[in-house]
């Protein structure tokens, strides 16, 4: 019976999201195309790591539309070992320059604030 526990509490941690630390109900704040924001995050060594399969990346790379092909994503599923030594813990996660996170869904404000990028 107490596995039956352990496997329901699993399962909706699972269901309710992928990490503890995503923002709620995020809106493109700037609609449109955000190629040269996503570009420049590349440039200052911003990686977002997640999975196909969060609904919070799903959100998070809605907010970039076509211009998250810009973006370096590290899908942790394929590449576990790298998202483990470099302490993903949940998704997404963006590092920057391999040593600086921040967990959860962002606004393209917020990228835009800690990375000095400008969004369009």
């Amino acid at each position: 019976m107490k596995i039956v526990y352990v496997l329901l509490g699993i399962l909706s941690i699972v269901v309710s999201g992928c990490t503890t630390q995503a923002t709620g109900n995020l809106v493109v704040e700037n609609p449109g195309n955000q190629d040269a924001f996503a570009q420049c995050l590349t440039e200052k060594d911003f990686v977002m790591y997640g999975t196909e399969w969060c609904s919070h990346c799903q959100n998070q790379k809605s907010l970039f539309g076509d211009s998250f092909q810009y973006i370096e994503f590290v899908d942790c599923d394929e590449n576990k070992e790298e998202c483990q030594k470099a302490g993903v813990t949940g998704y997404p996660t963006w590092i920057v320059a391999g040593n600086q996170k921040y967990p959860g869904e962002m606004p393209l404000s917020r990228l835009a604030e800690i990375s000095g990028c400008e969004l369009a």
